[in-house]
């Protein structure tokens, strides 16, 4: 049993050894190297694009018997428009409780989460659970986007191949920017949108020093998907033509009407995810009810089915009555909410895009009833309304504008388009400080953008910084033995255990003090169990930081027990509020200095290197990949480089923090992953060595 749970660590480790010994072989430069892998990132995003849209148009064969559009449900049974959307979310709600939790929603939250607390570490499987989930969802029915999950799709498969090239955090975060944009590349043939969109939504940073892999990603994504797919937009976008400029008056009101969309739009998604979170079943029986809701709303209204491009396209060439435009905001609204809110598998770009389509046919058709004279288009709005509602949902307007400039390439579009998506991100962002990807990490408490130190707490664990050593009292024990014991310990409270060292009660000064009046006669009556308090509040080994400080804060105390989960509540020690706020301290030192230190790649560089002479220096630098795991005999390094190799600092492995342990490099030292070496030699060799 145990061989066959190794095997497939075995393999992983053994490709992994097998592609950096490729690598070192090649002697690829940092840029070969980032610019090589970033090609393989946007090659297999592009895949996962296809296959997705095929997944779907597989399920829908198997589920309804035909390629599920408007023109084909009509013949369909009401009972299968019930039953199969229902049976969608059952199915997913199992891939999401047994498989993968992060194949839940939306992705893009997720995605961002593990750039900021998990320096891009995303489990492979999500790759193949968000793909099946969303791909069964969508052709079940399910009222939502491919986007979002070919995005999460395209950042599990870049963090997973840094995995396993063991790459350091800063070219992890660069490979998920790379599978982000592939897969937004590859969903609009538009390469351009979506390098930007992983740069401006996902990283939040256009001073990014990555930027070109990202582009390079997002381009072979490209090239991937016209392949397959073929080289057209993903709708069928009408001709525009601006009758007269008195018209951009028009789209300025279209701006404040996609911001309100937006902003209702995410008001009732998270509304409604909050009140399936706060119901205690099942992830499959809370899907599955809204897979029924989703199969109800579709026997009156089919077109929320999906993804909604049939219903996008017959909007942008004029094909809707204003009246079902404007019924299908909301309808689709509510849809939208109740698929994802529920525990659903999908995206929220389409079903925005599907937003702002219907308002712009509904507003368009509007103005051309009341201003005939002027020749007004509602396809031409519908268009300008898609870029702004994504815009303001997103807060992010220049993803929005190339995407749709991308999608018409209409250079006449432009005008109207900057105008509609910039005054709806201003309104929506002064309204609403989050987006509709960041709210939700807000509600987890985690600032993705703004206040970055407050997910430092976050990001550590008990495990990092807690004390092994604990007073702790046998229930059975006498109470002059524990009076003894507390009149020589530093700590304030005694927790009293079982045998099976679970805490089962707590005794502090305040207990001691009703007893120790009548000590004489007491101490040789009373135990532990007689006089402790049986309420303990305590931290599990694995919680984060944040969770131990608000419990310091509501309960007022200076030390908590720990105990594991893992090993049936065993108190495993203590741990002290002064080490959570120093520890806390320590790394907002830290990253403010790595903040100073990335601020330009030329000042970084020049930082790293401490002079002694003209010609000798000191470098500190990561271990290169090219140097992990092997031993420094084996690499060389003087021979190579002519320089002396100094100190070793590293990660201890047993924290999770910032401590580090120095190692003096002997002939059999390996270099692991996250060292750094201190060397010493010419500034011209140690520059070439800072380049491996």
């Amino acid at each position: 049993m145990s061989d066959s749970s190794e095997q497939p660590s075995s393999i992983l480790k053994n490709m992994s050894g097998f592609v950096s010994g490729l690598i070192d072989k090649a002697k690829m430069r940092e840029h070969s190297f980032v610019l090589t892998v970033a090609v393989l990132i946007g090659m297999i995003g592009g895949f996962g694009a296809v296959g997705i849209q095929y997944s779907i148009k597989l399920f829908q064969y198997l589920l309804w018997g035909h390629e599920f559009n408007l023109y084909t449900i009509n013949h369909v049974s009401w009972i299968r428009v019930l039953l199969v959307p229902t049976v969608g979310g059952i199915f997913v709600g199992f891939i999401i409780q047994f498989v993968a939790k992060e194949a839940k929603g939306h992705g893009v939250p997720e995605v961002m989460e593990a750039i900021t607390l998990r320096n891009g570490i995303i489990r492979p499987r999500v790759v193949i659970a968000k793909l099946v989930a969303s791909a069964y969802y969508i052709a079940s029915g399910g009222s939502v986007g491919r986007e979002g999950p070919v995005i999460q799709i395209g950042s599990a498969v870049g963090s997973t191949i840094g995995q396993l090239l063991r790459v350091n955090p800063r070219r992890m975060r660069t490979f998920v920017a790379c599978g982000a944009a592939s897969g937004i590349a590859a969903a609009f043939n538009a390469p351009v949108a979506g390098a930007l969109f992983a740069v401006e939504v996902i990283l939040g940073d256009f001073a990014v020093p990555q930027f070109s892999p990202v582009v390079i990603s997002s381009v072979m994504a490209t090239v991937v998907s016209r392949h397959f797919l073929g080289d057209f937009p993903a709708f069928e976008v009408p001709h525009y033509t601006l009758g007269s400029p008195n018209e951009l008056f028009f789209y300025v009101i279209l701006g404040f009407l996609a911001a309100a969309v937006a902003l209702l739009f995410i008001k009732t998604l998270y509304t409604l995810e909050e009140r399936f979170e706060n119901l205690t079943w099942p992830e499959p029986v809370k899907a599955g009810l809204g897979g029924l809701g989703i199969g109800i709303i579709g026997l009156f209204f089919p077109q929320i089915f999906g993804v909604g491009y049939d219903t996008i396209d017959s909007a942008l060439n004029n094909q809707l009555i204003w009246q079902i435009a404007l019924a299908l905001i909301f309808i689709k609204l509510f849809s939208t909410s109740l698929s994802l809110g529920s525990g659903g598998s999908g995206g929220i770009f389409a079903p925005s895009l599907f937003l702002g389509a219907m308002l712009g046919s509904f507003y368009g058709s509007a103005i051309s009833y009341y201003f005939p004279e002027m020749s007004i288009s509602p396809g031409a709005y519908a268009l300008v309304a898609m870029g702004g509602v994504v815009a303001a949902a997103t807060h992010g307007p220049i993803s929005a504008i190339l995407i749709i400039f991308e999608m018409s390439s209409d250079y006449k579009i432009i005008l109207p388009l900057m105008i509609t998506c910039i005054i709806a991100t201003v309104i929506a962002m002064r309204l609403m400080n989050e987006s509709i990807y960041t709210l939700k990490l807000k509600l987890r408490g985690i600032n993705i953008f703004e206040g970055k130190e407050l997910n430092v707490l976050k990001s550590l664990s008990v495990r990092g910084i807690y004390n092994p050593s604990i007073e702790t009292i046998q229930e059975d024990e006498a109470f002059d033995k524990i009076i003894e014991k507390m009149a020589s310990s530093p700590h304030y409270h005694f927790y009293v255990v079982n045998k099976n060292r679970q805490i089962i009660g707590s005794i502090s000064l305040a207990e001691l003090r009703q007893t120790i009046l009548d000590y004489e006669n007491l101490k040789h009556l009373l135990i532990a169990a007689d006089i402790m308090s049986p309420s303990v509040i305590t931290v599990d080994i694995d919680d984060n930081l944040d969770h131990v400080m608000k419990q310091f804060g509501q309960n007022n105390f200076d030390e908590l027990p720990v105990v594991s989960a893992r090993e049936n509540g065993k108190i495993m020690g203590t741990i002290w509020q002064h080490d959570v706020v120093d520890t806390y301290n320590r790394q907002i030192f830290l990253r403010d200095m790595s903040g100073e230190l990335s601020a330009g790649i030329k000042l970084a560089e020049k930082q790293k290197l401490v002079s002694v002479t003209d010609d000798y220096c000191f470098l500190e630098v990561e271990a290169p990949i090219s140097f992990l795991e092997n031993t420094i005999a084996e690499l060389q390094i003087r021979q190579k480089y002519n320089a002396e190799l100094l100190l070793i600092k590293r990660k201890k492995s047993d924290q999770n923090g910032s401590d580090f342990r120095t190692i003096l490099p002997k002939a059999n030292t390996k270099i692991k992953q996250g060292d750094t070496l201190l060397l010493f030699g010419k500034r011209e060799d140690l520059n070439v060595l800072d380049n491996e």
